[in-house]
């Protein structure tokens, strides 16, 4: 929950300016519901794509406040992140409705960015697998995962000051892919940085980075870019 239609189109202008077309690495920018008009207009017909945050699982109704993939694909968007781990945790979304999340976005043509992860409790307790494993199950249960993304991001590796080894993060995609058709795409997202971007992105089953904070600012987030180039 950041931003600004100030601060927004000066954050946009500067990756613009520096991005051009980069080769071999797709960029998207996920941003809150009432600036995806502003975003829409200000990178249409530019390299990158962009989304949505969060999306309601029911396609219309007496969902007061709520937003359905119907709408959000009414600005362009082409993504949608469903099952953030803050969704998880401070709205208590449950497995199942992360699940009718990544079918109603698939419904209205978008690509979810589906997020796993595990709790520092969870990872000292030896559940990480156990946890990534129901968290993915609950969707693949019910929905083919052609055209989605996912995420793994370590909940304690958040906005923590402690910090996933490239090694660790790797130990947990393989897990995932091995789950998963070989050409799926899957992401890290545990406090992604260009100091250690490089690192995290050499590891053979980490495809690119669901980048949080460090997204905020043009210069840092375009050396992450790099990196992934």
């Amino acid at each position: 929950m950041h931003g600004s239609r100030t601060s927004n189109a000066a954050l946009l202008e500067g990756l613009l300016a520096q991005l051009g077309r980069p080769a071999g690495a797709e960029v998207a920018v996920c941003v809150p519901y009432p600036y995806l008009e502003q975003v829409s207009k200000q990178l249409a017909g530019t390299p990158i794509a962009w989304g949505a945050q969060n999306v309601n699982e029911h396609a219309q109704g007496a969902y007061t406040g709520e937003v359905s993939a119907a709408m959000i694909r009414e600005f362009g968007c082409r993504y949608v992140i469903v099952g953030h781990s803050e969704r998880r945790q401070l709205y208590r979304e449950t497995d199942a409705q992360v699940a009718a999340k990544f079918a109603a976005a698939r419904a209205a043509a978008l690509t979810p960015i589906l997020c796993v992860g595990e709790t520092l409790e969870e990872r000292e307790g030896g559940r990480t697998e156990e946890i990534v494993a129901r968290q993915l199950g609950a969707v693949l249960k019910g929905n083919d995962f052609g055209n989605a993304v996912l995420a793994y991001e370590p909940v304690w590796a958040i906005g923590t000051g402690r910090n996933a080894t490239p090694e660790q993060a790797q130990a947990v995609h393989a897990f995932l892919r091995a789950r998963l058709s070989p050409d799926v795409r899957i992401l890290y997202g545990g406090s992604v940085k260009a100091s250690n971007a490089a690192a995290i992105f050499a590891m053979p089953d980490i495809d690119g980075g669901l980048i949080g904070g460090a997204s905020l600012e043009a210069k840092e987030f375009l050396e992450i870019v790099r990196a992934a180039q």
